[in-house]
């Protein structure tokens, strides 16, 4: 027995498997990148390391060099969390961390301040930063706890709509 197809009917699921490949592709091009609380600490991190490169030689190596590591590791925090986003504890570990290097980023901001190497206005602009960072990733962290499970089942629903279509 041999099946025929025709070219209207082939079309049709061409059609379909490119509609398919692409909503996949949309649902992947979600990312960490689109999370607000990933581009304010992206954007500290980054003013917090060109703050820290011009501390004193020995300063850098120091207080400048934990200060670069621990407003980084916020960044890298919320990037690897939203890797296991998949696993809800995970993902709230790694805010968690985030957090924690969000707190230890603004005790070394106070080293430096005390210490006589930044000025009043920008210790006073960075502090303001880091703090509303922090509370920004304690309001993700509760929204992750208390809605994260619903709204997940709904896309692993949607996702396996989605695949049984094309089988």
């Amino acid at each position: 027995m041999s099946i025929r197809i025709t070219w209207p009917s082939c079309s049709f699921l061409v059609t379909r498997c490119w509609l398919l490949v692409f909503r996949y592709f949309q649902i992947l091009s979600k990312s960490y990148r689109d999370l607000e609380i990933y581009q304010l600490s992206h954007a500290l991190a980054m003013k917090i390391h060109h703050m820290s490169l011009t501390l004193p030689k020995y300063e850098q190596y120091e207080e400048g060099s934990q200060i670069r590591r621990s407003s980084k590791g916020v960044s890298s925090c919320i990037a690897e969390g939203y890797g296991r986003r998949r696993y809800k504890n995970e993902f709230i570990k790694f805010l968690v961390y985030a957090q924690a290097s969000c707190d230890e980023t603004e005790v070394h901001l106070d080293f430096i301040n005390e210490s006589g190497y930044l000025n009043d206005n920008d210790y006073d602009t960075l502090v303001d930063e880091n703090d509303k960072l922090g509370r920004k990733i304690n309001k993700f962290t509760q929204y992750v706890e208390t809605q994260w499970n619903w709204r997940n089942r709904n896309e692993e629903r949607e996702t396996r709509n989605q695949q049984r279509g094309t089988r």
